[in-house]
């Protein structure tokens, strides 16, 4: 069997096209987590920061001409308890250090980040206007805090973002393997449907298949109609082709064989003989090869009739027995009388029966006599059994192959296609041909064994 070229697996295309959706998919989700999360953290700082500021804002106030702090506990406690940060202050009052680090420097603008000791910190400045003996004076408050507790909350979500975006990515490629299998699953019963179809079965598709598929099931059905419809036409032209090579063959046949009898000299008579004999060489090889054309279209279109295996035996022992005549050849055949039934092709098996009894005949010698019968429990076993050469030295087996003869059988006109035309109904119908010697005495012995 010719297996096509699979360039692709639509299942592995759908399987990575979805895989790539997903990782897509996943590291978008990380990077925006990621982002999102960064932002809502600084935020959140500053915030805290500003709500710092402000307290510490909040807590100045104007004596004897002179701008004082009470520095709340809460406004640094608030930034201390959240990490280990380390947190730097500086109240500026009329531009000069009031307290704090007084190389801390302001942010541009009210929030920033920037280095400072070494360190990222993050800023923010409130300003207040306090009146002073009269006066307005600006202060500034600057409060700053480092950033490892951020980076720490920043690396504990990348990893919970990147730990569910990996879950994410695992869980959406087994969905899409599910999906890209559901996908399938029509074309796969689809081509199980059409698998599980005999050789010679061209029936259309009716198989129930998404829209998509629609235009494949319509040319695959237009297909094998147009194939059936030219195995009919080869059937018609072998039928055809049968009758009008044998007609003119057994005209030729004749005339040689009248011409024959009016001839007088042994040289001419050895010459038409050797014709006639030709003649006789090419109309049973061009019968046969008809006959078993004509096997091969019909098994592909095996009709199932009921019928009655012995008297279809009967009937071509009959059909037969003028051609044994010639020969003094007495064919006796013990059928059994009740009907032996059988559902096959009348036509095939006929044309294996007769094969088989005509090798038979061809291959007896003169006055001898042919056996046929019908034995077997399980399944019908038409037997033929003859007196002629057997089959000598040669291989039973290879005997049921194209164009093989004995090696004993040189002399006598055939063209090796007639155990190979039956064991080709045989098989057709369930069974087999088998091929010994005869139990009886010389000779061989030919079986049709079908099912019963």
């Amino acid at each position: 069997m010719i297996r096509p070229f699979a360039q692709s697996s639509i299942r592995r295309r759908l399987a990575v096209q979805l895989s790539l959706i997903a990782a897509i998919l996943s590291l978008a989700f990380y990077l925006i987590v990621r982002a999102v999360a960064g932002q809502a953290a600084t935020d959140t700082q500053d915030n805290i920061l500003a709500a710092s500021a402000t307290s510490i804002a909040d807590a100045l106030y104007a004596e004897q001409g002179g701008v004082v702090l009470e520095l709340p506990y809460s406004a640094l406690s608030m930034l201390g308890s959240i990490s280990q940060d380390r947190v730097f202050y500086r109240v500026i009052v009329d531009g000069e250090t009031l307290t704090g680090y007084a190389d801390l420097p302001p942010p541009e603008p009210d929030f920033a980040t920037y280095a400072y000791r070494g360190e990222p910190v993050r800023a923010v400045a409130v300003r207040r206007v306090i009146s002073s003996g009269g006066q307005a004076v600006e202060a500034t408050v600057i409060v700053a805090q480092t950033r490892l507790g951020l980076a720490a909350i920043s690396s504990s979500i990348s990893s919970t973002a990147a730990a569910v975006g990996i879950g994410f990515f695992l869980f959406a490629t087994a969905l899409g393997l599910l999906a890209a299998q559901s996908a399938l699953a029509p074309l796969n019963r689809l081509a199980q449907s059409v698998k599980r179809r005999g050789p010679h079965d061209l029936r259309p598709v009716k198989a129930e298949t998404p829209s998509e598929m629609l235009p494949l099931v319509a040319a695959l059905n237009n297909f094998m109609a147009r194939l059936k419809a030219s195995l009919s036409q080869s059937e018609d032209f072998v039928a055809e082709a049968a009758h009008r090579v044998r007609t003119p063959l057994t005209i030729v046949r004749t005339q040689a064989e009248v011409a024959l009898r009016r001839l007088e000299k042994p040289d001419d008579k050895k010459a038409v003989r050797a014709m006639i004999r030709a003649v006789d060489e090419c109309s049973r090889s061009a019968g046969q090869l008809l006959d078993h054309a004509m096997v091969a279209f019909r098994t592909e279109n095996l009709l199932t009739d009921k019928l009655d295996l012995g008297d279809l035996t009967s009937e071509v022992c009959s059909h037969l027995t003028p051609t044994a005549g010639l020969k003094d050849i007495i064919i006796r055949h013990d059928l059994p009388t009740t009907p032996q039934p059988f559902t096959g092709d009348p036509i095939l098996l006929q044309s294996a029966l007769r094969n088989i009894l005509d090798n038979a005949i061809k291959y007896s010698p003169a006055d001898s006599e042919i056996s046929v019968s019908f034995g077997g429990d399980t399944a019908y076993e038409i037997a033929f059994s003859d007196q002629g050469r057997g089959f000598g030295c040669a291989d039973a087996s290879s005997l049921k192959k194209r164009y093989s003869r004995g090696i004993n059988v040189g002399d006598v006109v055939g063209s090796g296609l007639g155990l190979t035309i039956a064991e080709a109904v045989a098989r057709a119908h369930g069974g087999k041909i088998d091929i010994r010697e005869n139990k009886e005495g010389i000779g061989a012995c030919v079986l049709l064994i079908l099912p019963r």
